[in-house]
This record gives C-alpha cells, sequence and structure tokens, in this order.
C-alpha cells in the first residue's frame, strides 16, 4: 500500500470482522485521560473519545464484529486499571466484545511480537510503542502469512480469555 490509511478508513472499509489484540501493561502513560483519571476526575469515556466512539458504533452498526483481547500481567499494573475502568463505558457501549487473559495463561501462544488490528481477516495495522509504551508509528500490511499468524494468535488468545463481565482485575 502507498499510503496507510485512517483507522476511520480501515472501520468505514470493513465488512466483517475488525479485531484487536493488546499485549502491554502500559500504554501512554503521558494521557490527559490516564492523567485525569490517576487524580480522580470523573470520565464519560463515550464522550472523551467521542470519535473513537463513533467510528466503532457505526462498523457495529454495519454487522462489523469488533473483538478486543488483552493480554495483562495479575495483578494489573495501574494503566490497566484504568483501561478496565474505562471498557463498559468506551469500548462495550460502542459494540465491542472484550476479553482479558492473564500473561500465565498465554505461555503456550504462539503471538507476534507487537500488538496490532486485523480487518477482514487480511490487512493487518501493526502498533509500534516506545518503552514507555508512548505510540510511535503504525504498520500496514496486507502480507497473507502476517495476516494468518495474528489471526491465529488472537482467536488463541480469544479462546482462553475472560469475558470483560467476569473478569476481576486483582487489585
Amino acid at each position: 500500500m502507498s499510503e496507510s490509511p485512517t483507522f476511520e478508513e480501515l472501520f468505514r472499509n470493513c465488512r466483517r470482522t475488525a479485531v484487536h489484540l493488546e499485549m502491554r501493561d502500559a500504554y501512554m502513560m503521558t494521557d490527559p485521560a490516564f492523567t485525569d483519571w490517576q487524580a480522580g476526575v470523573d470520565l464519560d469515556p463515550a464522550e472523551r473519545w467521542a470519535d473513537w466512539h463513533a467510528i466503532v458504533t457505526e462498523a457495529t452498526a454495519r454487522g462489523v464484529e469488533v473483538r478486543r483481547a488483552r493480554i495483562v500481567s495479575v495483578p494489573v499494573s495501574e494503566y490497566i486499571r484504568f483501561e478496565y475502568a474505562v471498557t463498559d463505558g468506551l469500548n462495550i457501549a460502542a459494540g465491542e466484545d472484550v476479553r482479558w487473559l492473564s500473561r500465565r495463561r498465554a505461555t503456550e501462544i504462539s503471538l507476534p511480537g507487537n500488538d496490532f488490528w486485523l480487518f477482514d481477516s487480511r490487512l493487518v495495522v501493526v502498533n509500534h510503542f516506545d518503552g514507555e509504551g508512548e505510540n510511535m508509528d503504525l504498520e500496514v500490511t496486507e502480507d497473507p502469512d502476517v495476516a494468518k499468524l495474528c489471526e491465529a494468535a488472537f482467536e488463541a488468545v480469544w479462546q482462553r480469555a475472560t469475558p470483560h463481565a467476569e473478569f476481576r482485575p486483582a487489585e
């Protein structure tokens, strides 16, 4: 692909499935929403991330199945407690299905080296982060071998993971 599509374009063009695998215990620690949450500020996730909420809601309304799996260390980090706290109001409210998997239960799964989105089992968006969890860049590929690896990894995680409604982050 010559030019990377935006996330809005990816979701708009998606017809069947959009899956996201997250494997870090912290992301973007400088995110104002995270620092507000740490300070006890009440957050309305659908309002705070209105663009994201709208993109996902529109895709799920068209029948796109959006699933997100998070592999986390247990006990969870403060950042994962934040993600858990906003998941109902953001991800679930937009129509995503979310599951959580303890890192200990992921040992036997072959995983790619980076978080990714997989659209319609063919287009992979690889998320690259620095050591502090700050977003560096995205890599977009339609390589069938990469898509197959990511799909297999996601499905293996999904099968072992706990649905969001049943997951309880350890204090």
